[in-house]
């Protein structure tokens, strides 16, 4: 989006806001973040800092319940939306009936209620909606799209995809809100979005039905079992996760502590809880089988509990087999905690050594390596930066990598479908999911 001093307003101030809230200083010529919202005002007031640090006008501070309000009197352009996922829906829905444009984090929303209302507000207000799924913009898979549309392969038959997330990142999901399946739909659902959504835009096909399994092995009550829990309820102020590699310490990290441990007292949040206490809702390692609408078959894994971070993906098709491999980081050393000091995956790269491996199989004939540089271990991949470029300013899309409400839903109903399928046993078809 270009254009002089549009107006920006970001409704939840958690630590994805950053990126955007950045993006936004960095334009300060041309964009202007006219307003917070989030339940918790130590946050808002953690990024307005920033803001003011610029040298530009400190936004305007609401409550998340007060979001009404904050359109009628600030009248942003652009609404961002980075707050807890199942809260989504809230958010957009408002903003559509304001007629306001909506960037959105993954996924679009957590339930097909949700989805379907999304699209019925979005067909009928002056905004549009956009979904961040910043994997698109990874130069990796922009080549992935590249050669499957030329038809390097032929017809496509069916794609494998195994994403491992390391005892770093994975872990990450099993101390905070997204541990609870009622605030971010379970993994399937929040990270395997972005999963679904890539495989969605290579074959510009739409899931039809899944199958799945799923199950919680390794973290939550788990780690009595195979002795990892060091038997604490949280990290701050407990001697027993001093040396636990599973720790976040937030009072090593300034915008952690900043954003949730100094916070703590406006809503009572832990961002910090033991990977194995009590309460975790979601699984953390689940298959599933997905059908799409052009015929092509995905078989799909996530492994929350890796002891390294990355993923294989290949291409079967009529003339050969494409394949992938990304090694985010070969292993997870806990003395090397990145960039900031605290044991949590964010935007940076791990600082553990990485690759990667773009291979082409024809028939008869020898590999084709396909080297695209030194692989960039920042932002996903290089994607955070240019997927800003398009919604700041503007940017080209050749790849029409950019996501819409549409999208979001197709990425989220592979999830919702899964997710059902685990409960009943039974292959689910998308269309019943979105019944009314």
């Amino acid at each position: 989006m270009s254009g002089t001093s549009h107006r920006y307003a970001i409704v939840g101030t958690g630590s994805r806001a950053t990126m955007y809230v950045n993006a936004i200083i960095e334009r300060g010529d041309k964009a202007q973040l006219v307003a917070l919202a989030d339940p918790n005002p130590k946050r808002i007031a953690h990024h307005a800092a920033a803001v003011e640090a610029a040298g530009l006008p400190a936004p305007a501070a609401y409550a998340a319940a007060d979001f009404d309000r904050l359109l009628a009197e600030t009248a942003p352009d652009t609404v961002i939306v980075t707050s807890v996922d199942a809260t989504h829906h809230e958010y957009l829905l408002a903003a559509l009936a304001a007629d306001k444009d909506v960037i959105c984090e993954k996924p679009l929303t957590t339930t097909a209620e949700h989805a379907a209302a999304i699209l019925e507000a979005e067909a009928k207000s002056a905004g549009t909606v956009a979904v961040t799924f910043n994997y698109r913009y990874n130069p990796l898979h922009e080549k992935v799209a590249e050669l499957l549309r030329e038809g390097a392969i032929g017809e496509i038959t069916s794609v494998g995809f195994d994403w491992l997330l390391d005892t770093r990142h994975g872990a990450d999901y099993f101390r905070r809100w997204h541990r609870e399946s009622e605030h971010s739909g379970g993994l399937l659902v929040h990270k395997s979005g972005h999963h679904f959504d890539l495989v969605n835009w290579w074959l510009d096909a739409a899931p039809v039905s899944a199958f799945a399994k799923g199950r919680l092995a390794f973290y939550g009550e788990n780690g009595k079992r195979h002795g990892h829990d060091r038997g604490y309820e949280r990290v701050h102020g407990s001697p027993l996760a001093s040396d636990d590699p599973f720790a976040l310490h937030m009072d090593e990290n300034p915008q952690l502590k900043d954003l949730y441990l100094d916070a703590e007292s406006e809503d009572g949040y832990i961002r910090d809880q033991s990977v194995f206490a009590p309460g975790v809702t979601i699984y953390d390692d689940m298959m599933a089988l997905v059908d799409y609408d052009s015929g092509v078959t995905l078989s799909y894994r996530l492994t929350a509990y890796s002891p390294w971070e990355g993923y294989r993906v290949h291409f079967n098709g009529t003339k050969g087999r494409l394949e992938l491999l990304v090694v985010e980081n070969d292993h997870v050393n806990p003395a090397l905690k990145g960039p900031n000091g605290a044991s949590v995956h964010g935007t940076h790269a791990a600082p553990e050594e990485g690759r990667y491996e773009l291979t082409l199989h024809p028939f008869w004939t020898k590999p084709t390596s396909i080297d695209l540089g030194e692989y960039n271990r920042s932002g996903h991949g290089g994607g955070d930066v240019r997927m800003l470029g398009v919604l700041f300013d503007g940017d080209t899309d050749p790849h029409a990598r950019s996501a819409t409400a549409q999208d979001g839903v197709n990425a989220l109903a592979a999830g919702l479908a899964a997710n059902a399928s685990i409960a009943s046993g039974q292959s689910i078809a998308v269309a019943d999911l979105f019944k009314k």
